[in-house]
Protein backbone atom coordinates (compact mmCIF):
# COMPACT_ATOMS: atom_id res chain seq x y z
CA UNK A 1 0.00 0.00 0.00
CA UNK A 2 1.37 3.26 -1.07
CA UNK A 3 2.59 5.67 1.81
CA UNK A 4 0.84 9.24 1.73
CA UNK A 5 2.39 12.32 2.84
CA UNK A 6 1.26 14.13 6.14
CA UNK A 7 -0.45 17.01 3.87
CA UNK A 8 -2.33 14.18 2.45
CA UNK A 9 -3.15 12.51 5.71
CA UNK A 10 -3.99 16.05 6.84
CA UNK A 11 -6.01 16.58 4.14
CA UNK A 12 -8.09 13.32 4.49
CA UNK A 13 -8.73 13.44 7.93
CA UNK A 14 -10.39 17.30 7.04
CA UNK A 15 -12.22 15.99 4.35
CA UNK A 16 -13.94 13.31 7.11
CA UNK A 17 -14.25 15.75 9.36
CA UNK A 18 -15.82 18.28 6.88
CA UNK A 19 -18.48 14.94 6.03
CA UNK A 20 -19.12 14.50 9.50
CA UNK A 21 -19.75 18.23 10.08
CA UNK A 22 -22.40 18.76 7.36
CA UNK A 23 -24.51 15.38 8.57
CA UNK A 24 -24.23 16.43 12.09
CA UNK A 25 -25.72 19.64 11.31
CA UNK A 26 -28.49 18.14 8.50
CA UNK A 27 -29.37 15.39 10.47
CA UNK A 28 -27.89 15.66 14.60
CA UNK A 29 -25.64 12.85 15.96
CA UNK A 30 -28.43 10.27 16.83
CA UNK A 31 -29.92 9.91 13.20
CA UNK A 32 -26.53 10.00 11.57
CA UNK A 33 -25.01 6.99 11.37
CA UNK A 34 -20.84 6.05 10.59
CA UNK A 35 -22.09 4.40 7.06
CA UNK A 36 -23.68 8.14 6.20
CA UNK A 37 -20.13 10.09 7.07
CA UNK A 38 -18.60 7.20 4.87
CA UNK A 39 -20.91 8.13 1.88
CA UNK A 40 -20.47 11.96 2.13
CA UNK A 41 -16.41 11.28 2.33
CA UNK A 42 -16.49 9.79 -0.36
CA UNK A 43 -13.72 7.45 1.10
CA UNK A 44 -14.03 3.95 2.01
CA UNK A 45 -14.87 2.88 5.15
CA UNK A 46 -11.18 1.22 5.90
CA UNK A 47 -10.01 4.66 5.34
CA UNK A 48 -12.48 6.82 7.71
CA UNK A 49 -12.03 3.85 10.23
CA UNK A 50 -8.20 4.51 10.60
CA UNK A 51 -8.38 7.78 11.06
CA UNK A 52 -12.02 7.67 13.71
CA UNK A 53 -13.41 4.04 14.97
CA UNK A 54 -16.64 5.73 15.84
CA UNK A 55 -19.07 9.07 16.05
CA UNK A 56 -17.74 9.96 19.88
CA UNK A 57 -14.45 10.62 17.91
CA UNK A 58 -15.47 12.59 15.49
CA UNK A 59 -17.82 14.28 17.51
CA UNK A 60 -14.87 15.00 20.03
CA UNK A 61 -12.31 15.89 16.92
CA UNK A 62 -14.92 18.61 15.76
CA UNK A 63 -15.17 19.63 19.45
CA UNK A 64 -11.24 20.37 19.49
CA UNK A 65 -11.23 21.81 15.91
CA UNK A 66 -13.36 24.63 17.39
CA UNK A 67 -11.63 25.19 20.49
CA UNK A 68 -8.73 25.88 18.24
CA UNK A 69 -10.47 28.15 16.11
CA UNK A 70 -12.06 29.87 18.93
CA UNK A 71 -8.42 29.91 20.17
CA UNK A 72 -7.46 32.05 17.63
CA UNK A 73 -10.71 34.77 18.42
CA UNK A 74 -10.38 34.88 21.91
CA UNK A 75 -6.60 35.55 21.59
CA UNK A 76 -7.76 39.34 20.05
CA UNK A 77 -9.74 40.37 23.25
CA UNK A 78 -6.46 38.84 25.22
CA UNK A 79 -3.94 40.97 23.22
CA UNK A 80 -5.98 44.08 24.16
CA UNK A 81 -4.09 46.54 27.05
CA UNK A 82 -7.25 48.02 27.81
CA UNK A 83 -9.32 45.22 29.98
CA UNK A 84 -12.80 47.01 29.00
CA UNK A 85 -11.80 47.21 25.33
CA UNK A 86 -10.68 43.72 25.08
CA UNK A 87 -14.08 42.71 26.33
CA UNK A 88 -15.50 45.14 23.46
CA UNK A 89 -13.63 43.50 21.35
CA UNK A 90 -14.94 39.75 22.29
CA UNK A 91 -18.04 41.05 21.35
CA UNK A 92 -17.05 42.55 18.01
CA UNK A 93 -15.33 39.07 16.97
CA UNK A 94 -18.22 36.87 17.99
CA UNK A 95 -20.71 39.28 16.45
CA UNK A 96 -18.62 38.47 13.34
CA UNK A 97 -19.25 34.42 14.09
CA UNK A 98 -22.47 35.04 14.91
CA UNK A 99 -23.05 36.27 11.48
CA UNK A 100 -20.88 34.61 8.91
CA UNK A 101 -22.71 32.06 6.78
CA UNK A 102 -20.38 29.76 6.80
CA UNK A 103 -20.23 28.80 10.75
CA UNK A 104 -24.30 27.82 10.12
CA UNK A 105 -22.54 24.22 10.65
CA UNK A 106 -20.78 24.98 13.14
CA UNK A 107 -23.67 27.03 15.14
CA UNK A 108 -25.93 23.90 14.25
CA UNK A 109 -23.52 21.57 15.31
CA UNK A 110 -22.71 22.93 18.79
CA UNK A 111 -26.57 22.80 19.58
CA UNK A 112 -26.38 19.29 18.87
CA UNK A 113 -23.27 18.86 21.43
CA UNK A 114 -25.49 20.36 23.93
CA UNK A 115 -27.98 18.50 23.86
CA UNK A 116 -25.78 15.55 23.82
CA UNK A 117 -23.72 16.26 26.67
CA UNK A 118 -27.14 15.55 28.82
CA UNK A 119 -26.02 11.65 28.10
CA UNK A 120 -22.85 11.44 26.92
CA UNK A 121 -19.72 12.42 29.17
CA UNK A 122 -17.21 12.39 26.71
CA UNK A 123 -19.13 15.12 24.73
CA UNK A 124 -20.22 16.63 27.78
CA UNK A 125 -16.15 17.23 29.04
CA UNK A 126 -15.38 18.53 25.40
CA UNK A 127 -18.49 21.24 25.41
CA UNK A 128 -17.31 22.05 29.38
CA UNK A 129 -14.05 22.44 27.41
CA UNK A 130 -14.95 24.93 25.18
CA UNK A 131 -16.88 26.78 27.33
CA UNK A 132 -14.09 27.11 29.90
CA UNK A 133 -11.52 29.23 27.17
CA UNK A 134 -13.76 32.35 26.83
CA UNK A 135 -14.83 31.97 30.42
CA UNK A 136 -11.40 31.65 31.75
CA UNK A 137 -10.77 34.95 29.23
CA UNK A 138 -13.42 37.05 30.42
CA UNK A 139 -12.87 36.50 34.04
CA UNK A 140 -9.25 37.68 33.79
CA UNK A 141 -10.17 40.58 31.49
CA UNK A 142 -12.82 41.35 34.58
CA UNK A 143 -10.40 40.98 37.36
CA UNK A 144 -7.75 43.48 35.40
CA UNK A 145 -10.64 46.03 35.46
CA UNK A 146 -11.84 45.69 38.52
CA UNK A 147 -7.91 45.68 39.60
CA UNK A 148 -7.77 49.16 37.84
CA UNK A 149 -10.86 50.66 38.93
CA UNK A 150 -12.85 50.46 36.02
CA UNK A 151 -15.80 47.43 36.74
CA UNK A 152 -17.67 47.54 39.84
CA UNK A 153 -16.04 44.63 42.66
CA UNK A 154 -19.48 44.19 44.13
CA UNK A 155 -20.34 41.75 41.23
CA UNK A 156 -17.76 38.17 40.96
CA UNK A 157 -16.12 38.01 37.80
CA UNK A 158 -16.95 34.73 37.47
CA UNK A 159 -20.76 35.35 37.52
CA UNK A 160 -19.95 38.46 35.09
CA UNK A 161 -18.43 35.61 32.43
CA UNK A 162 -21.38 33.57 32.94
CA UNK A 163 -23.85 36.31 32.61
CA UNK A 164 -22.02 37.22 29.07
CA UNK A 165 -21.60 33.19 27.94
CA UNK A 166 -25.33 32.96 28.76
CA UNK A 167 -26.15 35.81 26.32
CA UNK A 168 -24.21 34.52 23.51
CA UNK A 169 -25.25 30.97 23.57
CA UNK A 170 -29.04 32.26 23.44
CA UNK A 171 -27.76 34.03 20.68
CA UNK A 172 -26.39 31.03 19.04
CA UNK A 173 -29.68 29.01 20.17
CA UNK A 174 -31.81 31.60 18.45
CA UNK A 175 -29.72 31.90 15.15
CA UNK A 176 -30.00 28.18 14.65
CA UNK A 177 -33.27 27.98 14.75
CA UNK A 178 -33.98 30.33 11.65
CA UNK A 179 -34.76 33.59 14.19
CA UNK A 180 -33.52 36.64 11.68
CA UNK A 181 -32.58 39.31 14.33
CA UNK A 182 -30.47 42.51 14.38
CA UNK A 183 -27.18 41.16 15.87
CA UNK A 184 -25.41 44.47 15.81
CA UNK A 185 -28.41 46.13 17.70
CA UNK A 186 -28.02 43.22 19.64
CA UNK A 187 -24.17 43.58 20.63
CA UNK A 188 -24.81 47.00 21.10
CA UNK A 189 -27.39 46.05 23.73
CA UNK A 190 -24.56 43.51 25.24
CA UNK A 191 -22.38 46.58 25.38
CA UNK A 192 -24.75 48.15 27.41
CA UNK A 193 -24.42 45.29 29.83
CA UNK A 194 -21.46 45.80 30.28
CA UNK A 195 -21.27 49.35 31.00
CA UNK A 196 -23.84 48.58 33.62
CA UNK A 197 -20.92 46.81 35.91
CA UNK A 198 -19.08 49.73 35.37
CA UNK A 199 -17.63 52.08 37.89
CA UNK A 200 -18.05 55.71 35.20
CA UNK A 201 -20.18 55.53 32.66
CA UNK A 202 -18.18 55.83 29.29
CA UNK A 203 -16.63 58.89 28.67
CA UNK A 204 -16.72 60.19 31.92
CA UNK A 205 -12.82 60.85 32.97
CA UNK A 206 -12.41 58.81 36.27
CA UNK A 207 -10.65 61.08 39.20
CA UNK A 208 -7.15 60.06 39.60
CA UNK A 209 -5.48 60.18 42.89
CA UNK A 210 -2.50 62.68 43.80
Amino acid sequence: MPKISDKQREGRRQQILEAALACFSEDGFHQTGMADIVRRSGLSHGAVYLYFQSKDDLIEALADDRHRREAVLNSVAKGSGDPIEGLHALIRVYAQWLTDPAGEARRRVGVHGWAEALRNRRVRSSVVEGIEMPRALIVALVERAQHDGLIRRDFGADAIARVLIAIFQGFVLQKCWGDEFDVEACMAAVTGVIDGFRTTRPGTRRRTRT
